[in-house]
Parts: C-alpha cells; structure tokens; sequence
C-alpha cells in the first residue's frame, strides 16, 4: 500500500470519526474500487455498512469485488436484503461465482436468493464444472450476433446490451450457438457501409482459438497469452458456445498459478490466504509435512556419513568440505530443475524432448563443474593451506574434492532437469520438484561420489 493511500485512510478515519460523511463521500468517489476495498478493509467490521452506503450503486459493486473474502462476508453480514440485492444486480456472473465459492453456506444462501432467478441459474451452472477448469472461471456475458445482421444492426444491439456485458470489444457470431466467428467493435465501426453483413467481415475457419469447459484454467491463460486475446471463447462437449474468459481473469489465474508453484517449490501446501491473513497455526499446518517429510528423507544422508565414518577418521580433513560440496550440488540441481519447471509452465517443453534438455543440461554441467573446480582447487591450495596453515589438506585431498564437485554438478543438473519432466508425464505437478526434494537427493549423491572418490584416491 502506498503512502498516498495510508494518508486517505486515516484521513476518512477522522472524517468517519467526526461524523462528516458527506466529505468522505466525496473523497471516495475519486478513488479507484481496489483502493475503496483496501479502505474497507482497514475499518471496522461495524464501519463497513456505513461506507457502503454512502458509496454510488455502481462504485460499491465493483469495490465489493475486489474485497478479501473476510470483509466481503463481514459486509454481507452488516447490509439488508435490499441492499444485498442491489449489488448483486451490479455484480458480472463469474464475480459472483467468485464470491459465492468463498462464503460459509448460510451466507451462499442468502446471496442467491437476492439473486435475479437468471444469475442464480447461471451461478449454478458455473458451479457445476470442475474446479480450476475453464468453465469455473468463465463468464456467461458475452455479446452474441447473427451472421445475417447488417453492422448497423449489431452496432445497434451493442448499444443496446453491452452494457450488461463484461466485454464487448469481441463479439461473437452464432448460428444454432455453435461459433462461426468473431468481429470487433473497430471492424464494425470502420466497416464501409452500414448495409453490409457480419459475415462478410467477421473472422473464421482456423483463426479462431477457442477451449472446451473442462480446459485447464492455466492453459487458458497460456493460450490467451500466446494468442494476445482479450477474451477466448469457451465451447461445451457439443461445440456449442457457453461463455468466454476474459483477460483479467486469466492475469488472476495466472498469479494464483504461479504463486502455488512457488510455494510448492519452498516446500510447502498451497494457501488461499494472504501472508498476513495468515494465522501461525496456518503457516504451521502448510509448512510442516514438508519439513517433517524432508528431515526423514535426510535420514539416508546421515546413514552415508555413519558408514563412511572409518575414511573420515583416516582422513579427518575431508570432513571440512562436505558442506560445500552438499550445497554446491543442491545449488546447480536447483537451477536445472527451476529452469525446467518454468519452460515446462509455459508450454515450451514436451516430455519427448527430454534427451534434448539432458544432453544440454550436461553441457552445462561440464562448463559449470570445470571451472567451479579450478576456481575450489586454487581456494584450497592457497587458502586453506598455504593462508591458513592447515598441512593435513594435501593435493590430493585438493583433488578429491574438485573432481567430486565437477561429477556432482553434473549428476546434480541431470536430476533437476529430469525429475520435473518425470513428475509432468506422470500427472505431478512438476513445481513438487524442486529446490527441497532435489537437494535431498542430490546431498546423498554427492557424498556417495565423495567417499567413492576419496577411497579410490587415497586408499581410504
């Protein structure tokens, strides 16, 4: 939040307090609905039907929609019926959707039955389609035509519904609801003549891009992506058009998306809350299956360094660089595997162009782990014993650990490219692993190699 906008708020604090209504009334309608819902949210729970109804009928719906889920409930709570039914009025369909999914039952209730019976049917229907899919985040709004209209007559339906639309820069061209195109606003107003009909300027055949109801929300969003669309159409099992996504949505699916996978990759569950909706019970519940998950997994790690004890005693110096070489590896698989999920997210890799990704990902590594070891085998030559004196850290014990590096950051990048691309093909999300699971694995691997070299080398 802005320090303009913490200034607004406790100035409409002190209006508020002074009883000088008509001013903040004033004050709010120059705002813009996210910052009217982030005053909201600073108030009281008793402030809040009060700055409703000093709001404009079209400036409280809107503000309503960009509330957190906590104040659009408490608010519910606090306004009548009449009131109730006048922003649900207000409000586009899939907003509606959006709201209803995040209410307790008996508020679910009173909302559709202050509901229009239309929307009410159309929130049912929306609700009725998998969760994440492109029907859930679909709006039924849309502007329909006629191939046979003349574009006066469509420029003329526009005028006359589009104000109940949620877009109408798209409109879309039907016959017996099955898609045959799209026309723009900009094709309609620059058409030569008034007389000339729709389907004589209206797009067709391949260049439509449309989804199936069941699509998943984030492929949607890629394809609007990829495609620059302000909206896409959403087609049923029967190819008959029921709705389209629309460009904000698809900028919400994809900070929903993209925040679950970020959470998933610091090894944690997913939430719904905010950080600082958040209770420490909340934070607890979602972190500790991974952390309890991960401490058992190093067990193996702990197991390789008990067996391998005899060579550490032997050789007591090689101890000091087991840090570097676990995180030297966890580092370059986190890498590899972050790269792979991204590209993976954003439709740029296929499970068959996994020798690709493997036979670069190896390059890479070989790059990476020759001169990551010159640069560690000059640090432990002239730093850790020339610099520091320690004459128990030989050439020998210098090559051990440079050599084990290199062969670690190489098994290291081929599991993070790997893992993720296994995980997509068999149903995962890929984000599952990431920076927690492969460095687990990738510890136990490197000190595997570092005992097996160290043996080898120096007769451990």
């Amino acid at each position: 939040m802005t320090e303009h906008n913490v200034r607004i708020e406790n100035t409409l604090q002190v209006l508020l307090k002074d009883k000088k209504y008509a001013t903040v009334r004033d004050i709010l309608v120059t705002m813009n609905p996210p910052d009217v819902a982030a005053v909201f949210a600073a108030c009281e729970p008793e402030q809040m039907p009060l700055l409703f109804r000093l709001l404009p009928k079209e400036l409280a719906a809107e503000s309503f929609v960009e509330m957190e889920p906590e104040e659009q409930e408490a608010l519910i709570r606090g306004i009548s019926d009449s009131e109730l039914k006048q922003v649900m009025a207000e409000l586009y369909v899939d907003d509606a959707v959006d709201i209803v999914e995040e209410m307790p039952a008996n508020v679910v209730q009173r909302i559709l039955a202050q509901s229009d019976p239309q929307m009410r049917k159309e929130i049912n229907e929306i609700l009725q389609y998998p969760e994440n899919s492109a029907g859930s985040v679909m709006t039924t709004e849309y502007v329909a035509l006629n191939p046979n209209m003349t574009v006066g007559d469509a420029i003329l339906r526009i005028r006359r519904t589009g104000v109940d639309k949620e877009t109408i820069y798209t409109c879309y061209v039907l016959k017996n609801r099955l898609l045959i195109g799209t026309v723009s606003v900009k094709s309609l107003l620059l058409a030569p003549s008034d007389m000339q009909t729709i389907d004589s300027i209206m797009e067709s055949g391949s260049g439509l891009v449309t989804v199936n109801t069941h699509t998943d929300q984030e492929e949607v969003a890629r394809m609007m992506s990829k495609y620059n669309l302000l909206a896409i159409p959403v087609l049923d099992s029967d190819n008959r058009m029921v709705g389209i996504v629309t460009f904000d949505d698809a900028m919400d699916v994809m900070e929903d998306e993209t925040t679950e996978d970020m959470e998933i990759m610091a090894g944690m569950t997913p939430s719904d809350k905010t950080y600082l909706k958040s209770t420490p019970w909340d934070l607890f519940k979602h972190r500790i299956p991974w952390l309890a998950l991960l401490m058992v997994s190093a067990t193996f790690t702990g197991l390789i360094i008990t067996s391998f004890e005899a060579a550490l005693a032997a050789q007591v110096a090689l101890t000091a660089f087991i840090p570097m070489l676990m995180d030297t590896g966890g580092n370059s698989g986190s890498q590899s595997s972050v790269t792979v999920i991204r590209a993976l997210s954003l439709g740029e890799l296929e499970f068959s162009e996994l020798p690709k990704v493997i036979w670069k990902e190896v390059r890479t590594a070989v790059l990476c782990g020759l001169a990551l070891a010159v640069l560690c085998f000059g640090k432990i030559i002239l730093v850790d014993r020339l610099l520091l004196g320690n004459p128990d850290i030989t050439v020998m014990v210098a090559a051990v650990v440079c050599l084990t590096m290199a062969i670690t950051i190489l098994c290291a990048k081929v599991v993070g490219c790997t893992l993720p691309m296994i995980a997509k093909r068999l149903g995962f999300d890929p984000a599952v692993m990431a920076s927690p699971f492969i460095t687990t694995i990738v510890d136990a691997l490197s000190l595997l190699v570092y005992f097996g070299i160290a043996k080898a080398l120096l007769g451990l």
